[in-house]
């Protein structure tokens, strides 16, 4: 029983968790609209989300890219890069050309943004009723 509710909301979980990622994602592209060569960058959620579900379920973690260190002199990795889970960030590229080299479309970053946000208040919703269902369930 503990398996399957385990699942159940584990799914849940991932979802919110890339959810809660894609939106910083969509709200950096927001803030930096007016940086110059600044690039959009978002990620396919569909591909995340299956990856996260199979790395929940038993199936082995994807291998990460990671940064060799060939010289003492080299820094370490950015740790966003190599972190087991995270979703791999794409460029978006613009539909129209900016003479200041930036990708932002404040029209498609608006929806994206309050297209997830809705996605996401949708979920809360979803496991809300889930646990009041558990609970009346239990309690009888």
């Amino acid at each position: 029983m503990i398996g399957k509710l385990d699942q159940a909301l584990g799914f849940h979980e991932a979802a919110l968790r890339l959810r809660s990622e894609r939106q910083q994602a969509l709200a950096s592209n927001i803030a930096n609209a007016d940086t110059p060569n600044f690039k959009a960058r978002d990620f396919d959620f569909s591909q995340a989300l299956q990856n996260a579900v199979g790395r929940t379920s038993g199936a082995p973690a994807a291998p990460t890219a990671g940064l060799a260190q060939t010289d003492g002199g080299h820094q370490a990795g950015n740790g966003s890069v190599t972190r087991a889970g995270a979703p791999s960030m794409l460029y978006r590229t613009g539909v129209q050309g900016g003479v200041d080299g930036n990708t932002v479309d404040m029209d498609v970053e608006r929806n994206q943004f309050a297209d997830n946000a809705l996605r996401y208040e949708a979920s809360i919703t979803m496991i809300s009723s889930q646990i009041k269902n558990l609970l009346t369930a239990i309690q009888g």
